[in-house]
């Protein structure tokens, strides 16, 4: 498992200026067309989000007033919940408002036909299955990878490949108002 805190990750603004990203990973190391990529990107101001095509994406709200989506003829999406995550397809050309100013989200996009990705809020111990690809993100309270393992904290997770060991049992919260992220990436073929 590779371990991650966000404020220490390098941070790129957008070419439009809307806002920057932060990259966790993107696999496979080194390759120019990612498998799977996870970010946090913060969004500064309203504004074009990038199409990538051939990509699904998940987008879900870290902090901040929220963000509302909008795909003319697809769907129109607020964000609004702080753990909540939309899935749509990266082909889309977006807008993005911000109705209460600045936001930060969890970015996960996969390469179609390649993988899948499930994002979803957690609050108990999370196995990774052997094989798959994925990212754990701590929104509050404290997490502890293993028996012996690192202890977490909001804005620290941790993130694996597919072709890597599964993580050495599982990760669990060490406290009743524990919560993270858990995008679990899977391998299709």
């Amino acid at each position: 498992m590779h371990h991650f805190d966000v404020e220490t990750l390098t941070a790129g603004r957008w070419r439009n200026g809307g806002g920057a990203t932060r990259e966790i990973v993107s696999a496979p190391v080194g390759d120019e067309e990612f498998g799977w990529r996870a970010s946090i990107a913060d969004i500064d101001r309203d504004g074009p989000f990038s199409a990538f095509p051939g990509i699904d994406r998940t987008l879900t709200l870290l902090s901040g007033a929220g963000v509302r989506l909008t795909a003319p003829g697809a769907f129109d999406r607020l964000l609004a919940r702080a753990g909540e995550p939309f899935a749509f397809s990266g082909d889309l050309a977006l807008a993005a408002e911000l109705p209460g100013g600045a936001c930060r989200v969890l970015n996960i996009m996969v390469r179609r036909g390649r993988s899948t990705a499930r994002v979803e809020r957690v609050t108990g111990p999370v196995a990774p299955p052997a094989g798959h690809a994925g990212v754990l993100y701590v929104l509050d309270g404290r997490w502890q990878a293993g028996t012996a393992g690192r202890v977490l904290a909001s804005g620290q997770g941790l993130w694996w490949d597919a072709d890597e060991p599964a993580p050495g049992g599982a990760v669990v919260p060490l406290a009743p108002d524990a919560v993270a992220l858990w995008a679990d990436v899977t391998p299709l073929g």
